[in-house]
């Protein structure tokens, strides 16, 4: 018969293994209830998402913003935090990447800038499996800019494109039949204005208005000068930096001819909002803003009248395309609840309030169906540039480097406007920091199509 200790022992293996079992058993059972759990909150629970918007506006824009979240809770019974973004696309980027190294689960719902998806994009959900049907109301340029490796990293939300706002009423009180064609003759024009509205008592007209400080907006403008001069892109979507060449620097020069002439001073330091006071004070003749404020229901108090044409050109036109689409961050708990919301916010209905108020949707019907989209004779000439495609900046290409070659982009040419180096040095460093950052070696801009 077998011993005792043998007994003994089957008896200790046999406690070891039901206590074993029993602890596994319980582990399981924690993981499938902290899975449920989990599940739960996402298909029964009451939940409140946040969503990290857009910043500082118009009242229009910010009135918007709460209709439209109220309209969501309504309909849905999903309540929304709203957290207001800063003004600069740069410390928006900064403030979620601050978020991104915490694993934040706030923010659930992001308003992207078209540029992040190269970025930070690996922090964003797929939304295929949420929205891949409605991503095809959207416009197909817009889907693809916001898809990576077949991943649908953000969804169209409204599209945007750099172009000049004019005093029609001023160019026709000092004799001119037709808006610039030219950043030449725009200084003619500006200059002539702005000499004749001062004479008549307006101390503070001044004839032509941009975004000049040291963030993503001067990145923005200078683009479009040197594109227009046939100066490339900054980086080439071949993989080769190009900013320093003849063609740049002239285009630079003639800005930096601007400022204490046709532009103040202080332009050095003004965002988007700061210029839109200038120009709704009705003190400017020309404007550099995006095409939202000639949309057929903006009324965000701009002075009237005015109207919108190409940003001038001497060799191509060169407006910077840009955008705002919606995304999900991969740290939310909530994902079907923010999807629900990207969902509502790009529906039909709400797309086409938006295009009446303030924004140009992203939904294709706007563009394809002439009901919306030649309801404005502002925005009729301008249709064709917005859907073939203006200026990108070079945020493709240089992937998660963007932000590193903007600021630095940026960071020079404000050196050179502010005359703290002349405009070759500038180029010629920022070529070699560019070359340093991106790893691409010294290239020519290709040859600019000409579209005068």
């Amino acid at each position: 018969m077998p011993s005792t200790s043998g007994r003994k022992f089957r008896v200790r293996v046999g406690v070891g293994l039901r206590c074993a079992i029993v602890g596994l058993s319980t582990l399981c059972t924690l993981l499938v209830t902290d899975c449920r759990s989990n599940t739960e909150v996402e298909t029964s629970q009451p939940v409140t998402i946040s969503f990290f918007g857009w910043g500082p506006g118009s009242l229009v824009e910010a009135n918007s913003a709460k209709e439209l979240l109220e309209q969501f809770t309504a309909q849905t019974g999903i309540p929304v935090k709203y957290i207001v973004a800063p003004e600069s696309v740069d410390e928006r980027l900064a403030l979620f990447q601050r978020w991104i190294e915490r694993k934040s689960e706030t923010p659930d719902v992001l308003y992207t800038d078209s540029t992040w998806q190269g970025i930070v994009g690996d922090d964003f959900i797929d939304l295929n499996p949420y929205l891949a049907k409605e991503a095809k109301a959207m416009w197909p340029s817009a889907v693809e800019n916001d898809t990576v490796n077949g991943k649908l990293l953000a969804m169209p939300f409204n599209l945007e494109m750099g172009v000049l706002h004019y005093r029609s009423d001023l160019l026709r009180k000092y004799g001119f039949r037709h808006p610039p064609r030219t950043w030449e003759e725009m200084e003619r024009m500006a200059a002539r204005i702005q000499k004749g509205e001062r004479a008549a008592g307006n101390k503070s007209f001044w004839g032509f208005i941009w975004q000049g400080a040291d963030y993503e907006g001067l990145t923005c403008n200078a683009l479009e000068w040197q594109a227009s001069y046939g100066g490339g892109d900054i980086v080439e979507r071949s993989g080769v930096v190009s900013v320093n060449n003849p063609k740049t620097i002239a285009a630079i020069k003639m800005a930096k001819n601007w400022i204490g002439t046709i532009s103040p001073p202080s332009v050095l330091t003004f965002m988007e909002e700061d210029t839109r006071t200038i120009w709704d004070l009705g003190n400017a003749a020309f404007l550099r803003d995006w095409i939202w404020r000639g949309t057929p229901g903006d009324r965000s108090g701009s002075f009237r009248p005015g109207a919108v044409t190409f940003l001038p050109a001497e060799v191509r036109q060169a407006g910077v395309l840009g955008g705002q689409s919606l995304a999900i961050s991969k740290y939310s708990m909530h994902p079907r609840q923010a999807a629900e919301l990207i969902r509502f916010l790009t529906s039909r209905d709400v797309q086409l309030k938006l295009s009446r108020e303030s924004l140009l949707p992203a939904i294709r019907e706007f563009y394809e169906n002439p009901e919306y989209s030649d309801a404005s004779s502002q925005l009729g000439p301008l249709k064709s540039t917005l859907i073939s495609g203006g200026v990108a900046r070079p945020s493709a290409v240089c992937g998660r480097h963007y932000p590193e070659v903007s600021r630095a982009y940026y960071t020079a040419v404000h050196s050179a406007l502010s005359g703290q180096v002349s405009v070759e040095k500038a180029m010629a460093d920022l070529q070699t920091e560019l070359e340093a950052i991106t790893g691409f070696k010294r290239g020519d801009p290709p040859p600019a199509p000409e579209s005068r």
